[in-house]
């Protein structure tokens, strides 16, 4: 079995003229939050296997957290950027490309609307709006990762804020 865990970053700075989207970093309550969410994780998963995350700074903030949480080196967050922008099913295969399939478990870390979408995209009964710093894993009955499908993963948890 393999398990997607989808892991929207957490509250960021408003938007500003002097920086960029990508820069924009988490708020104090955005770390505060991650935290959070990432110990609700632990509780969940002994392991958040391979971390693959935006290059955004708030979505590397959030994965570093996370990390932390599970005791992981942050050396071992690998960044896509194609996660960052219009993040598809397509894209989704070309990142499992990257990963051994010994490893069952991928937690992604980015953005709306794309990871709404996938995870909907991905699971039989669909998807809830991911908040910020939500979390949705989806499992599959599939020994690869390239035998994950539409419409074929299942909804383990949706875990809210």
């Amino acid at each position: 079995m393999k398990k997607l865990i989808f892991v929207r970053h957490s509250k960021a700075e408003d938007p500003a003229i002097e920086i960029s989207d990508f820069e924009r970093s988490l708020t104090s309550k955005g770390k505060i939050l991650a935290n959070t969410m990432a110990i609700r994780l632990k509780e969940k998963e002994s392991s958040a296997g391979i971390l693959i995350s935006s290059p955004a700074f708030r979505a590397i903030e959030t994965a570093l957290i996370f990390a932390g949480i599970f005791r992981l080196p942050a050396d071992k967050i690998l960044l896509a950027g194609n996660i960052y922008y219009k993040f598809n099913f397509l894209t989704l295969q070309s990142e499992l490309k990257r990963i051994n399939e010994e490893e069952d478990i991928v937690t992604l870390f980015g953005h709306n609307p794309s990871f709404t979408d996938l995870a909907a995209e991905l699971s039989r009964e669909g998807c809830d709006f991911i908040q910020k710093c939500g979390i949705v894993c989806i499992s599959f009955q599939a020994a690869t990762w390239s035998d994950l499908k539409p419409n074929s993963g299942k909804i383990e948890y949706n875990l809210k804020p």
